[in-house]
């Protein structure tokens, strides 16, 4: 009862009041953080365990935690992947704790996960970080990777003025929505034009194209699960929901059995295979041929 409540990020506090009044047991905070404790040998299995061969869709990002280090409160990054397995089902494969998010530490985690047992990822779905695909790249070679549209959008609209928000966003949706990947760079050539005083913020667009538009290259099924990292931000507001009560944890071993409490509490809902999940099985099929895995 204790560990499930944790689970749901009740604080120790919290959980004691709750034992007492519901079952007249008496628990200190720290008898509770000691019953909690319990589960360290369990994440650390977890955290080692093996892993399928492959994994047709993987989506990587990170989190940010106040942690106490060495006497100072210093923000750490949980580096959490999410893969989507042969039969449909959410996964998440990993969870690693660092000083800073960067590609060099990217790359550990996937040599890691290749450690231990994932020879291929068809599809890697990834934030803007830079050198991020690079860093996938240098571990998994084949691997298609998908800059997330929804970060790019998100860092092309954050200093534009009100007044020209709606319009804008309106005229680049059609450079993302558009049916090749031909017309998505005429789309966003027609909107330097139209909107030159922004022409400076659309260059990024420009820049990284060819990290922002393999998913043109996919059916309507596999394109809407990867253009955008949605799939990972989701789990990562559930990560948030519990772990709000905790301004800062005391130590990184702290942040981790909490996460990987939510993580193992959520992953009860996870069971069923994805909706549609047969049809874009049999689309990757035709794409990646004797890649894909069962």
């Amino acid at each position: 009862m204790v560990i499930s409540l944790y689970a749901k990020g009740l604080t120790t506090r919290d959980i004691a009041s709750y034992m007492r009044s519901h079952y007249g047991m008496e628990l200190s905070q720290p008898a509770v953080s000691g019953i909690t404790d319990k589960v360290y040998p369990l994440v650390k299995e977890w955290l080692s365990r093996p892993l399928a061969v492959s994994y047709p869709i993987v989506y990587l990002d990170g989190l940010h935690f106040k942690v106490r280090d060495a006497g100072k409160i210093v923000s750490k990054i949980a580096y959490i992947v999410l893969g989507i397995n042969p039969y449909g089902n959410k996964e998440v494969l990993g969870i690693w704790i660092s000083d800073s998010e960067g590609a060099k530490f990217w790359m550990h985690v996937l040599n890691d996960l290749k450690n231990r047992g994932v020879d291929d990822i068809l599809i890697a779905c990834v934030d803007g970080l830079k050198g991020f695909p690079d860093a996938v790249k240098s571990i998994y070679p084949q691997t298609e990777v998908q800059v997330c549209i929804a970060h790019q959008i998100r860092n092309t609209i954050k200093f534009l003025p009100i007044k020209d928000r709606e319009g804008f966003c309106r005229d680049l949706r059609e450079v993302y929505t558009a049916s090749t990947e031909s017309a998505g760079l005429d789309a966003l050539h027609t909107m330097m034009q139209k909107w030159p005083q922004y022409r400076g913020y659309l260059k990024s667009w420009e820049d990284r194209w060819a990290e922002l538009t393999p998913f043109f290259e996919y059916p309507n099924p596999i394109r809407r699960m990867v253009y955008t990292t949605n799939m990972i931000e989701n789990l990562n507001r559930q990560f948030r929901k519990v772990t709000k009560t905790t301004t800062i944890f005391p130590h990184d071993e702290s942040l981790m059995k909490l996460l990987w409490l939510a993580q193992n509490d959520l992953a009860q809902g996870r069971l069923v295979a994805l909706r549609n999940w047969s049809e874009v099985m049999a689309q990757l099929s035709i794409l990646f041929g004797e890649r894909v895995q069962f």
